[in-house]
């Protein structure tokens, strides 16, 4: 019988929900269509749970998830919560239908992850790029300057929202009170991918969550760097600057209408534990990444983000000052059933979160140490990343070459066309082409360099790059 974790149930409406259906299981006639049997395809069925008459009634007659949404607004000190079992992605795309009409301006961080730019194709709202600047120490984002943004928003003033994300995926955050200051003056909303950051703001020594800082709306993913199922989400808005009904008809507008009740409740119980006993299940793993970083940063020419501007449950290692390829550095780890959020030739990044132990933590950096070790060679100068640093040039809306006629031409006949498509190296899944943007040379050498760096060419439709989708002449 399935068993209630740290004693959540009552404060966490649908993992309550979701006991009670396995404590008292019906004989449903409804789907899914295993019935919740195990001897058919396996336990893979175990725990799926739909809402519709599972969690809930089929006509949602208690209000379980209605409650728990109501319970992480709170939590988040906001006016609307609405649960996704799509992700983050889901949950961008929602927010992208609700800014604006189509044909809007938005100004865009370039490193967003492709979700939310493919959310603009959905709502036909034209992006004005902004960049993040670049710590010349470690040649990684650390988020856009409030001032670029407010200069894009002067030169767009019909501009109807400011875009970002932060915590990067690398674990650099700025300065999200800047930007929001700067939207609101301009009286626009600020909207933050916080996929990376459910856990910040539960622990005094990890930085606010970017709505206690002034943003408007929050998409968060409970699964990465919290305890829930994988694709469980949260998407967090405060009233005034975002429409809350137009919110929630995007929302319901990319929503399964058959959402995963487990997902749901893993969501809800993540919540729960989160806001009883985060700070005290934080603590002890922020300190075993703080002392598995004092042991990582006497490694000579090893660069480990640190300090004001990174998230401290993160752990980002910078490997050519070091002579190190951090594909071989996985390779040793993957060895040893240590597998990394991160891997490519310059560097390493390890998710670590409340579920994480002390114990596991230290192991993860002895392991480093001794791979890190057995790996040096001559130091290589730092090259940062083509994918923080082209700078696209627009040639069409990014609806509009999308859904524009399209040709598959080789590589190097691509440059000077309109991509049709968008390419990004994964991870970070931030892209380094988008449809409506000309291809140039500055961006075929970026992918170049990161698939020779170790990243998987992805959502490209030929990933080996020898071909490219552009738009028909």
């Amino acid at each position: 019988m399935p068993t209630d974790p740290r004693g959540l149930r009552s404060d966490a409406p649908l993992l309550d929900a979701w006991l009670r259906f396995h404590e008292d299981a019906p004989t449903p006639f409804t789907i899914p269509g295993h019935k919740q049997r195990h001897d058919l395809v396996g336990d893979v069925v175990a725990g799926d749970v739909p809402l519709y008459a599972g969690l809930d009634t089929m006509k949602l007659s208690r209000g379980v998830l209605h409650d728990a949404e109501r319970r992480a607004a709170r939590a988040w000190g906001v006016d609307l919560c609405r649960f996704s079992v799509g992700g983050s992605t889901h949950g961008n795309q929602a927010v992208a239908l609700a800014l604006g009409r189509p044909g809007d301006e938005v100004v865009v961080s370039r490193t967003l992850h492709r979700s939310m730019l493919l959310g603009l194709v959905l709502a036909g709202l034209v992006p004005v790029w902004v960049r993040p600047e670049v710590d010349p120490a470690h040649g990684l984002p650390v988020g856009v300057a409030p001032t670029a943004v407010d200069a894009a928003l002067r030169e767009h003033p019909r501009a109807v929202a400011v875009l970002v994300g932060d915590p990067s995926y690398v674990g650099t955050v700025g300065d999200v009170a800047g930007l929001a200051d700067v939207a609101h003056a301009h009286d626009v909303p600020l909207v933050v991918d916080a996929a990376w950051g459910a856990h910040l703001g539960f622990h005094p020594d990890l930085p606010p969550h970017a709505l206690a800082l002034g943003a408007d709306v929050v998409v968060t993913s409970a699964h990465k760097a919290l305890p829930a199922v994988s694709q469980g989400a949260l998407v967090l808005a405060r009233s005034g600057r975002i429409d809350p009904r137009r919110l929630d008809a995007g929302v319901e507008a990319t929503a399964t209408t058959s959402p995963a009740g487990g997902i749901l409740a893993s969501v809800d119980a993540a919540r729960a534990l989160l806001e009883r006993d985060g700070a005290a299940l934080l603590g002890p793993v922020l300190e075993a990444v703080d002392a598995a970083r004092a042991r990582l940063g006497e490694v000579d020419g090893l660069v480990v983000l640190d300090g004001p501007g990174t998230d401290p449950l993160r752990l980002t290692l910078v490997l050519p000052g070091a002579g190190v390829d951090g594909n071989a550095v996985e390779a040793d780890l993957l060895r040893r059933g240590l597998p990394l959020e991160m891997a490519d030739r310059d560097t390493l990044c390890a998710m670590v979160t409340l579920a994480d132990t002390p114990a596991g933590v230290a192991a993860l950096a002895d392991a480093l140490l001794e791979s890190l070790a057995r790996r040096r060679g001559p130091a290589r100068p730092l090259a940062p990343s083509g994918v923080w640093a082209v700078d696209p040039e627009t040639a069409s809306t990014p609806r509009e070459a999308f859904f524009a006629p399209r040709e598959t031409v080789p590589l190097e006949a691509a440059v000077g066309r309109v991509s049709a498509e968008l390419v990004a190296p994964y991870p970070p899944g931030v892209p380094v082409l988008a449809p409506g943007e000309r291809v140039t040379v500055a961006s075929l050498d970026a992918l170049r360099a990161a698939r020779a760096a170790g990243s998987r060419i992805a959502y490209a439709a030929d990933p080996s790059l020898a071909t490219l989708d552009v738009v028909a002449h």
